[in-house]
């Protein structure tokens, strides 16, 4: 089944995220935002010098909270309102609002005002191509900044992507099927030959899988694409 991935997808996912977390999908969202932080964020900007921050497609800001507690000025931008609302609210509990602003925007056509220390992403994917909205990414990026990207594994020899549908800022998927859809998935060599090598060092492109909670709370396993790269000029 082909997604859209616009704003009224969005808006859908997210329409019943203010829910106490059960069985129901509509309590899916309010699941996920209570996860932790993104493990592979964690790593790669545990390497760098706070700055300032974009993440694109925030969701419920998690991502973003986390590099606003470790000293980072964030943008979390998302289409989601309802998302958004819910973001807002938890880093006014977390005393972090001075570090983080939100922005309500469509990522498939909205240009930021400034270019940013660090542009991060998780499994968002808006309602563009997924290489051609990571290629948009890289173009918010200051000069020897870091772009960070982590994504749904695109298994290409079985033709499906494997992984778990997580709803979080511009990304998810409505049933309990254990495969995200396929064009919202990539792979390390494909994103990273959208980055010109003359202006790109990349860092780290690996795939790879971990374990988290599901649907229910049994554990599933994801795979990963994770991309850093250093813009250097």
């Amino acid at each position: 089944m082909a997604h859209e991935f616009d704003r009224a997808y969005w808006d859908d996912i997210w329409a019943g995220a203010g829910g106490s977390v059960g069985d129901d999908d509509s309590d899916r969202p309010a699941a996920m935002a209570a996860n932790p932080p993104n493990p592979y964020l964690i790593r790669e900007a545990s390497r760098l010098v706070p700055g300032t921050a974009l993440e694109a497609g925030c969701g419920a800001g998690t991502e973003a909270l986390w590099l606003a507690s470790q000293g980072w000025q964030v943008t979390g931008a998302d289409i989601a309102a309802e998302a958004l609302t819910i973001a807002a609210r938890r880093s006014a509990e977390l005393g972090l609002s001075g570090r983080v602003s939100w922005v309500e925007a469509d990522l498939a056509v909205w240009e930021p005002p400034a270019r940013y220390d660090l542009v991060t992403t998780h499994y968002a994917h808006p309602a563009i191509p997924q290489l051609d909205f990571y290629e948009r990414l890289a173009g918010w990026v200051a000069p020897r900044g870091t772009l960070l990207i982590v994504g749904h594994l695109q298994h290409v020899g079985h033709g499906h992507a494997h992984g778990q549908h997580e709803v979080h800022g511009q990304h998810a998927g409505h049933d309990r099927s254990p495969q995200p859809p396929v064009e919202a998935s990539a792979t390390a060599q494909g994103i990273t030959a959208r980055l010109e090598a003359d202006r790109w060092e990349i860092v780290t492109a690996e795939e790879t899988s971990r374990e988290m909670p599901g649907h229910g709370g049994a554990p599933v396993t994801v795979h990963d694409v994770v991309v850093t790269a250093t813009r250097r000029h």
